[in-house]
């Protein structure tokens, strides 16, 4: 996968892909788009003080960064499932600025993150624990227990394979009752399939440059 890095506009980078003409956030603010939808509309509305969370589509990392970041300040222990097919190599995640733009953000925790083994659980912080999973969403095996979901695939117009019933379903197996999946999406199709999968699913508002997004509760 073809990628190049960008600057969004308010400050932060993200990478753009170029076969998909699109990058992995907003333009108008990678850093304020991942806070609005994953750590407010998410992280922030589960009052747990051990939140088990499931990512689809680490990234760049930013969204398990600020979630890391939150732990510390909130004190919250969180156990991390990132799934990813294309993860960055390292000469592409040695060149984001996250960390000067995140605190707390411990010296080389991005790094730690992206280099850390795939497959196996590894304490990131105190507590902070992150299992990566080099897996398509459609073949992903996460485990029992989710509290949280991060559903942050390309767009459905780019990659409509990766938001259908499947993966939705598989989603609600491993989610206990009343677990949080937040999107930036909020188109019906994708409002409907969930709603079809046993979650409850609102519209709220959404980051800067997008009036609403998902937010849904599993049944």
């Amino acid at each position: 996968m073809e990628r190049s890095l960008k600057i969004t506009e308010d400050g932060s980078h993200t990478m753009f892909v170029k076969s998909l003409d699109e990058p992995y956030h907003s333009s108008h603010g990678a850093l304020q788009e991942s806070m609005h939808v994953f750590i407010k509309q998410g992280l922030l509305t589960v009052k747990q003080s051990s939140v088990r969370i499931l990512e689809l589509g680490f990234g760049t990392g930013l969204n398990a960064l600020l979630t890391l970041a939150e732990s510390i300040r909130l004190k919250l222990d969180i156990y991390y499932h990132a799934v990813e097919k294309y993860p960055l190599t390292d000469s592409e995640f040695k060149l984001l600025n996250y960390e000067k733009h995140i605190r707390p953000s411990p010296k080389g925790i991005l790094n730690k993150m992206h280099s850390c083994p795939w497959g196996s659980p590894e304490k990131i912080s105190d507590r902070f624990t992150l299992f990566k999973e080099d897996a398509d969403f459609r073949q992903m095996n996460p485990p029992p227990g989710i509290k949280l979901i991060y559903f942050d695939a390309f767009s459905p117009d780019k990659q409509p394979e990766l938001w259908t019933s499947d993966v939705f379903d598989a989603i609600g197996r491993v989610s206990d009752s009343g677990a949080i999946l937040v999107t930036y999406s909020s188109k019906g199709i994708v409002r409907r399939t969930l709603t079809s999968c046993g979650f409850d699913v609102d519209k709220v508002v959404g980051p800067p440059g997008k009036r609403e997004m998902i937010r849904a509760i599993k049944r």
